[in-house]
């Protein structure tokens, strides 16, 4: 596998005011990204232009206007060369059923270059690490669909690229399935140092799997940030306690001191647990010292008091709605100077 230096010092995604447009819809629209190495995740719902924009970097589909470059090569004159050196993992269920994982692996190394006896060896390896060496030589129209998206991921990694490009590699998988794909997708990077774009439109799946994460809608850039950015701290403290016998409800006794004492208490009837956390806008050092004294007043139990963190999905809404109100604004500007005009 690839050492974790590879691309360590490079920009391994880059697009300037990229677009994409067919007669009839706009897939991609002036998009500047910069990707570095690790694992990102391209976010956005069904038609967001997420695939678009993979079929223009692997240099299967031409751009209407703008440019990328791919591991430093123009995806617009290296096509070859990008796809010499990336995986692909598509969405769709797109395997031969009358084939075993080993055979469709051997034969996708071996259109990568590999020599026959390497890429019997490296496939040997690849299905190992995605967990299906003992299912290898069985067809794979008698796989799940958790081993077959094991399947695909593995050609994607057998001639041992620099990059890889996983478009919804979730798609079909229960929970536990979901839990186990995404680990093997942080191992890709983790251990092997092969860099990862990921697309999904599932929020929380980025937030525990990716290093960075760009955020799509109809073709264009609403955000690309660190997760550490998306999921930064917020003044929002979260109180968890337990009940006590001269207040069995010791969730709603703390409430109530805490208003008593002017502490600013939200709904958390959202999280995990409603009903029994409160979520209080902590104004500085004072608050965690009247939420202590309120508890220890009380006779209560304190499970835990955090600051909360922001989830992405929380970020994607306010993405929308900054968006939308800016849409809305130029919408009546326009009206404005037309009946002014």
């Amino acid at each position: 596998m690839a050492d974790v230096t590879t691309v360590e010092d490079v920009t391994v995604i880059a697009t300037e005011s990229l677009s994409k447009r067919y007669p009839r819809v706009t897939a991609l629209d002036r998009l500047s990204v910069d990707i570095g190495p690790g694992v990102t995740g391209l976010v956005g719902a069904n038609g967001a232009g997420k695939s678009t924009l993979i079929k223009i970097l692997l240099g299967l589909s031409p751009a209407t206007e703008g440019r990328a470059e791919v591991l430093g090569l123009d995806v617009a004159t290296r096509g070859a060369a990008i796809r010499e050196q990336v995986g692909y993992m598509p969405e769709h269920d797109c395997l031969p059923p009358d084939v075993s994982a080993t055979e469709l692996v051997v034969h996708m190394a071996r259109m990568s270059g590999l020599p026959p006896t390497a890429a019997r060896e490296r496939t040997a390896d690849t299905l190992r690490h995605v967990g299906l060496y003992e299912e290898r030589y069985r067809p794979i129209g008698g796989y799940s669909t958790g081993m077959k998206q094991r399947v695909k991921l593995a050609q994607a990694l057998v001639h041992d690229p620099k990059l890889v490009f996983l478009d919804e590699p979730t798609n079909g998988l229960d929970p536990v399935g979901r839990d186990e794909m995404l680990g093997l997708i942080r191992r890709v990077y983790t251990d092997f140092g092969i860099s990862v774009l990921v697309t999904s439109h599932l929020l929380g799946e980025l937030e525990r799997t990716c290093d960075h994460v760009v955020v799509v809608d109809g073709g264009t850039l609403l955000r690309s940030s660190s997760t550490t950015d998306f999921t930064r701290t917020t003044t929002t403290l979260a109180v968890e306690v337990t009940d006590s016998d001269t207040h069995p409800d010791g969730t709603r006794a703390l409430h109530e001191a805490l208003d008593a004492r002017g502490v600013q208490v939200h709904d958390g009837s959202a999280l995990p647990g409603a009903g029994r956390i409160l979520l209080l806008t902590a104004a500085g050092e004072e608050t965690y010292d009247l939420v202590r004294d309120a508890v220890a007043d009380l006779g209560l139990g304190l499970v835990r008091m955090e600051q909360r963190r922001h989830q992405i999905a929380e970020v994607f809404k306010d993405e929308e709605h900054t968006a939308g109100s800016a849409e809305a604004a130029g919408t009546q500007g326009k009206e404005a100077v037309g009946h002014g005009g």
